[in-house]
């Protein structure tokens, strides 16, 4: 069976609402190439027609939407076993597809309920109605690899609250429903069980009215009704970040990034949430730690196209040192949890060695005609 499967909804009204499911259960549904290459046609396609008037992105399975990229063919590929050029294909195709849904001009619901990480926050930071259910973690856990946030995360970690996003890249903390539409990683918080009243909604709604169709709108008050039924779902749900944001504040405003690891490792906590971000802080690469913290502050003030170019340059040149196919041969292939990272903390990471990290691989980057 396809590892993406796509489906046309006949509404009341004659028109058609698609529908994608990443369809890979046993992995999560990380996000592959080939899951890719099948999804970029369709879109394409269902812009063109005039008969579709909205999108809906979910996934199979109920405990993840998307657990990230397809991180182990990328391990492979580094390490011999696989075509040496599949990163900078997978890359820029997966950077591609983003941006696409970025700029999209129909509306584009994403059903982001359980995990979505790395791979699958690109694609729900995306789209234009983001949705997360009771179940929903979102995270960006690269530091555990030797990598870092990508997917447009440059962009999207730098509109958070100062000094919010460069603590969650740092530390990989999780983001549950309700913190997630307090930052603005998501829109609405809607319980799990209402994915087929969203459909029903959809498939029965006027979307032309007087000659016009007001896609947005439709979709808008949808999403806005199954939010009003969802409430009561989402009110003893903990806020661990928007509790810590002035904590965080305080912590990340130092002069240099060793300084801001170490005021994270030296505060002593009971809550759970921030002892976990801890434990990953101090688990996780130095180099991915110092690479975070000078990426976010040179894409600040980058626009979306400009963001993807630095990371598919960035990311390239991941792909061609040591650190990340360590990290994941650490922990999703071996699977001893010891990776030997390059530098033994983020003190002794190089400046020169990142500057080599940031520096382009090509005169002129593969996505140059994005934007």
């Amino acid at each position: 069976m396809s590892s993406v499967l796509f489906d046309e909804h006949a509404t009341d009204d004659g028109h058609i609402v698609g529908e994608i499911t990443l369809n890979a259960e046993r992995s999560l549904n990380a996000l592959t190439l080939e899951m890719i290459e099948l999804m970029r046609p369709q879109l394409a396609a269902w812009q063109e027609d005039a008969r579709v008037v909205a999108i809906v992105l979910d996934s199979a399975g109920e405990k993840a939407f998307c657990a990230g990229g397809d991180v182990v063919s990328l391990y492979k590929s580094i390490t011999g076993d696989q075509d040496p050029h599949f990163p900078e294909r997978f890359f820029e195709s997966e950077y591609r597809l983003d941006y696409e849904l970025h700029t999209y001009p129909k509306p584009i619901v994403c059903w982001g309920s359980g995990i979505v990480m790395g791979g699958g926050m690109g694609l729900l930071s995306a789209c234009s109605h983001r949705i997360v259910t009771e179940t929903s973690r979102l995270a960006m856990p690269e530091v555990t690899i030797g990598l870092y946030p990508d997917v447009g995360a440059s962009w999207f970690l730098n509109r958070l609250p100062v000094g919010t996003g460069r603590f969650l890249a740092m530390t990989g903390g999780p983001v549950n429903a309700v913190d997630a539409v307090h930052l603005g990683l998501a829109d609405r918080c809607i319980k799990s069980d209402q994915y087929p009243a969203l459909m029903a909604s959809l498939t029965q709604a006027r979307w032309q009215q007087e000659g016009t169709i007001d896609a947005q709108g439709v979709v808008n008050r949808t999403l806005r009704e199954l939010e009003q039924a969802s409430k009561t779902t989402f009110l003893d749900l903990d806020t661990p970040v928007l509790n810590a944001t002035p904590l965080i504040r305080e912590l990340m405003d130092h002069d240099t990034t060793e300084q801001i690891v170490a005021a994270i490792l030296a505060v002593e906590s009971e809550d759970s949430w921030f002892s976990r971000a801890q434990k990953t802080l101090a688990h996780g690469s130095p180099v991915s730690i110092a690479l975070i913290d000078e990426q976010l502050k040179r894409a600040k003030y980058m626009s979306l196209a400009e963001v993807f170019r630095s990371e598919l340059a960035l990311s390239v040149q991941c792909c061609r040192h040591k650190e990340f196919p360590e990290g994941v041969r650490a922990l999703l292939v071996d699977k001893d949890g010891s990776p030997a990272w390059s530098y033994p903390d983020v003190a002794s990471v190089e400046q020169f060695f990142i500057d080599e990290l940031l520096a382009s691989p090509w005169q002129t980057n593969p996505l140059e005609t994005l934007g």
